[in-house]
């Protein structure tokens, strides 16, 4: 694939500030969409109202900004793109690809995997609450640019929800449709999204009628001292703008990626020069530089 025809993106939640481990992501997939002389976009999936804060995507936007990471072309939100969802949807019930659901959270526990209960019909007269894709058989297999050979069966996977019981656009379905309209050829984003990759393949595959394929590349978790994922829920601290230079250059530590003179380092952070460093940054990209493993983070300046 020519660079000129690389679109790569950054899809954020709107459940909070922009944190340690967002900023990793949004860094590294900018750097190697501008590396590569493509076009770099942002998507604000904001489809789950109960969990959202209000001003949390302009924030997020702000943020990202003051970071330096501008991006191509208006920004994409989900919440307004409910017609695309439920074209897609149809047409995966036309091809006999989705079907109703009448399963419940208790009815379903213990199970890891879909059981298929309702796969050839609900039982019983109940109403559907949700909307299953139809997986069928088979397996899905790449080479992640970061994590190496990837394979899933699936019978790993099962029939998931494109639609859920309380009628809200689940993120399997919406990331899969907006990535096909707006033309994305390379995704790189957390390695807590990778069980998710053969889920957007196979669906790719179905909406796509397989014309369009995508690269992968899943850069490491920043975890917290006890382990756990660095995020909203585990109370992860919002990066602050005014560390900006600092930060990304951590970012870039963490990534793998060759640094600059420390007497450049101590300039830039001591003037703000954010442009300066993600100049050099993306000039100097190498995701093949890019670990695998979790990285432990405790707070700003200490990896």
């Amino acid at each position: 694939m020519s660079a000129g025809g690389y679109v790569g993106r950054f899809a954020p939640s709107p459940t909070g500030r922009l944190h340690m481990g967002s900023l990793l992501s949004a860094v590294a997939s900018f750097c190697d969409a501008r590396h590569h002389g493509g076009r770099w976009l942002v998507r604000m999936e904001d489809l789950d109202p109960p969990r959202e804060v209000a001003g949390a995507a302009d924030d997020i936007l702000r943020t990202l900004e003051a970071f330096g990471l501008h991006w191509d072309g208006e920004v994409l939100y989900q919440s307004d793109r409910d017609e695309a969802y439920i074209e897609a949807l149809e047409k995966l019930v036309r091809m006999g690809r989705a079907y109703g659901c009448a399963c419940t959270r208790k009815e379903l526990e213990g199970h890891s995997v879909y059981p298929g209960n309702c796969s050839r019909g609900i039982v019983g007269g109940r109403p559907a609450r949700s909307v299953r894709f139809r997986i069928g058989g088979g397996a899905w297999s790449w080479i992640d640019a970061v994590q190496g050979q990837q394979r899933f069966d699936s019978g790993d996977i099962g029939d998931y929800v494109v639609r859920r019981a309380d009628g809200l656009w689940a993120y399997q379905l919406a990331v899969v449709v907006d990535d096909l309209d707006q033309g994305i050829t390379h995704v790189v984003r957390g390695a807590d999204l990778l069980d998710s990759t053969p889920k957007q393949m196979a669906l790719r595959e179905v909406l796509s009628s397989g014309s369009q394929t995508m690269c992968w590349a899943h850069a490491p978790m920043l975890v917290n001292a006890g382990g756990q994922k660095l995020s909203k829920q585990t109370f992860a601290a919002p990066v602050r703008p005014s560390k900006a230079p600092e930060l990304i250059l951590r970012a870039l530590e963490m990534l793998g990626q060759s640094m600059p003179t420390e007497e450049s380092r101590t300039d830039w952070v001591a003037n703000g020069d954010v442009a300066a460093v993600l100049d050099r940054a993306v000039a100097q990209w190498n995701l093949d530089a890019v670990s695998a493993s979790a990285i432990h983070w405790q707070g700003e300046g200490h990896p």
